[in-house]
């Protein structure tokens, strides 16, 4: 296990909204509540740092237009992304030592690096990037599928020293095999190509659990190799396995029975000692859940 502490970070936003029975439908996901109940966004945040999270994820993932169309996206992203970012701020600052992450999403679709426009990225990030930079510690490029995703994202953002934090999200299918991102890049060569981007932590997000370890220990070995400076971390989703053409607007997936905060917490308790520093919860990871692994693990 490593010597340094865990930092604990939230869980997933959109799930946890829909639960409570905030305004939630497809496509617009998570940002549905952002525009019609933005006080129920900012009390998912409390909960989870109430649950001991100290690292909080802006409520800015389903600001593209893949989500809210190309119309409401030119006229409001920024705005909207503002807003996410305000919200954090506002749930950290009642709190002692909580940073506020700025999630940069896939720009083109969740699980699809075959939907990756690199002639529209810089298009679709900047008004995100722009309305999240005045209330965000750090970015957090997350989900993404594919090394050339990340990279976009990477040269999207401002030389404003904020950390970069990657986040990837892998093929739910290779238990058995070496860990490879959605797109069917290694992670090892995705960790290669964090250390060149400069970033500071390298995650594993919105996958199960299964393929979490091969992942750690493919990242590990490269850190080690090129005595890289980046920390490690996991926080995966309560979905059943998704198939390579799935996307994130094609329904509301069942969650999986066996990762309740206990079950979960075992998991998270096998990655900490596999490496990970950083460790938090996506898709159907609740407050609960968070709270169980800061408790234990924290």
């Amino acid at each position: 296990m490593s010597a340094i502490p865990l930092t604990v970070l939230d869980g997933g936003m959109g799930r946890e909204l829909a639960r409570r029975g905030a305004p939630f439908r497809q496509p617009e996901w998570s940002a549905l509540a952002l525009m019609e109940a933005p006080e129920q966004v900012q009390a998912v945040h409390e909960d989870f740092i109430a649950g001991g999270a100290r690292v909080i994820t802006s409520n800015s993932y389903a600001l593209v237009p893949f989500h809210i169309g190309e119309e409401r996206f030119a006229a409001d992203a920024r705005g909207l992304a503002s807003r996410a970012g305000r919200l954090a701020r506002a749930a950290a600052s009642a709190a002692s030592g909580v940073r506020v992450a700025g999630s940069l999403p896939p720009l083109f679709g969740s699980y699809r690096p075959d939907l990756f426009d690199a002639g529209r990225a810089a298009e679709v990030l900047a008004p995100l990037v722009s309305g999240l930079a005045p209330h965000v510690d750090l970015w957090l490029a997350e989900t993404q599928s594919s090394i050339a995703e990340a990279r976009a994202i990477r040269a999207g953002l401002p030389d404003d020293g904020k950390p970069f934090w990657l986040s990837l999200t892998l093929r739910d299918d290779s238990v058995d095999g070496p860990a490879v991102l959605r797109s069917g890049e290694t992670v090892a060569d995705a960790a290669e190509a964090a250390v060149g981007m400069g970033a500071e932590a390298l995650l594993f997000n919105c996958s199960r659990p299964e393929v979490m370890g091969a992942a750690l220990a493919a990242a590990r070995s490269v850190v080690e190799r090129l005595g890289a400076a980046l920390t490690l971390g996991v926080y995966a989703n309560a979905f059943p396995p998704q198939p390579e053409d799935a996307t994130a607007n094609d329904g509301l997936d069942e969650l999986r029975e066996d990762l309740d905060p206990a079950g979960y917490l075992q998991w998270a308790a096998a990655w900490r000692e596999q490496g990970a520093d950083i460790i938090g919860g996506c898709c159907g990871i609740g407050p609960e859940h968070i709270a169980a692994l800061s408790r234990e693990l924290g």
